[in-house]
């Protein structure tokens, strides 16, 4: 990958060979005792007299504790595999079997998630690997949108949740399909994909081989793995919290007195969405109590939306991507989103 962006002379220095390896340490300590703290006060505040604690707070923390409960197994899942990108596959490997044509090259690319059953929030690192391996930015966006909706988990349970009645499955494979390719192929447009990445990460591109300079593949596999929870684990905290804040924040009876507007209903389904930060491989049943005050458009936007854009997801990607970025693509999705969902509703 062609990473000859200029950066500044300390940021260089605290990427190569060992970067900053206290300042992981650290970030990694501060990401799992905020999600420690977080448990631990669920737990505890569990066995308490209901009026003891404000029932609001009481939401707060079962929320948070749900989305990082939920969430934390795949992030694991995801640093591990994208240890095995980076490390352990040969480049040729993976290289050899996508096509030249960048836009077959993308296609494939969407069905990467099929092979790697990792929710939204475990795509994150396992995308970033990929950059670092030599994808595109607009080719890891395009895996990391498409992969948690092609998934064979998030398949089966929407699957079991809806059947095939209403095309919903369908429409959730069929939109998730083409608004990654479509985000993939607008930002493959951009001059400088590398300026779309944080000043941090471009840096880290530009590390040296894994199998230089005498490092072992164990060895390199437990650097990267520091390093992508001491990343990722504070982002997590801070998603799950801020998910939590805004369920407790915005009443739900509200969604629901708009669930039979064509337009009001998909809105408030995609606001739901962002808010709730479900994981997508249960979303579907999640979802599957509004099915019969929602119209189908709305749920299937809902479906769409989540696992590409939510509270917990811009926390989680805002570590590879600049803010701008992440603007533009909710921007983009939420626009796409709404559209399927309109389609879905006038064709029902």
């Amino acid at each position: 990958m062609d990473t000859r962006v200029a950066e500044p002379e300390q940021a260089q220095h605290s990427v190569s060979g060992h970067p900053a390896p206290a300042r992981r340490v650290v970030w990694l300590i501060v990401g799992l005792a905020g999600l420690g703290i977080l448990l631990s006060v669920r737990a505890l505040t569990a066995g308490l007299d209901a009026s003891a604690i404000p029932s609001q707070a009481q939401d707060f923390l079962t929320l948070s504790a749900s989305v990082i409960i939920e969430s934390l197994p795949f992030v694991i899942l995801g640093i591990v595999l994208s240890i095995a990108v980076q490390v352990w596959i040969p480049d040729r490997v993976i290289m050899r079997l996508l096509p030249r044509n960048p836009i077959l090259r993308r296609v494939a690319i969407s069905f990467l998630g099929v092979l790697l059953p990792v929710c939204e929030c475990g795509n994150v690192p396992l995308a970033r690997g990929l950059i670092v391996k030599g994808f595109t930015v607009s080719e890891s966006m395009t895996f990391l949108l498409a992969a948690p909706i092609v998934n064979p988990i998030t398949i089966l349970t929407t699957q079991q949740a809806f059947g095939w009645n209403g095309g919903i499955l369908i429409a959730r494979l069929a939109g998730g399909f083409l608004i990654a390719n479509l985000v993939g192929w607008l930002f493959s447009r951009h001059p400088d994909q590398q300026s779309l990445l944080t000043d941090r990460f471009a840096a880290e591109c530009r590390m040296p081989d894994p199998h230089q300079h005498g490092t072992s593949r164990w060895q390199k596999s437990i650097d990267i793995f520091v390093h992508e929870a001491s990343v990722i684990m504070p982002a997590l905290f801070l998603g799950s919290a801020a998910a939590g804040i805004v369920q407790v924040a915005v009443p739900r009876s509200i969604l629901v007195s708009l669930g039979g507007n064509p337009v009001w209903s998909i809105l408030a389904m995609m606001l739901l969405a962002f808010v709730i930060s479900v994981c997508s491989n249960v979303d579907a049943f999640f979802i599957l109590p509004f099915a019969s005050t929602f119209l189908p458009g709305s749920i299937v936007s809902f479906l769409i939306f989540g696992p590409m854009i939510d509270i917990k997801m811009l926390a989680l990607i805002r570590t590879t991507f600049r803010t701008r970025v992440l603007v533009q693509l909710t921007v983009v999705i939420a626009l796409a989103s709404a559209l399927i969902g309109l389609v879905v509703n006038l064709v029902s």
